[in-house]
């Protein structure tokens, strides 16, 4: 399934900009960077709750904000892109 993974991390403090990097270190482990702080994951149910859980441990939940859009299986027909594209297709290998 698709999820979109949105994310806002206040960076006002040290720790704030620490907190930003981590969660987008995860999400890049898990998806592909579409804009700055939203990323397209392809993730079975398992894979999803795991990164869910990660990203919940990192950020501060007084300060900062997480937001997941799960597409479904048939994202294809949910999804529409105009402009340049930044990165590969979310479904494309990441190795080549």
């Amino acid at each position: 399934m698709l999820i979109l993974i949105t994310y806002d991390v206040n960076t006002e403090t040290s720790a704030g900009r620490a907190r930003l990097r981590r969660v987008a270190k995860q999400c890049v482990n898990y998806g592909t960077r579409v804009q700055n702080s939203v990323f397209e994951c392809i993730l079975d149910n398992a894979q999803f709750v795991k990164l869910k859980a990660i990203l919940k441990d990192i950020i501060d939940e007084n300060v900062d904000s997480l937001r997941f859009y799960d597409l479904g299986n048939k994202y294809k027909t949910k999804v529409e892109h105009i402009g340049i594209s930044r990165g590969i297709k979310a479904e494309e290998p990441l190795i080549f």
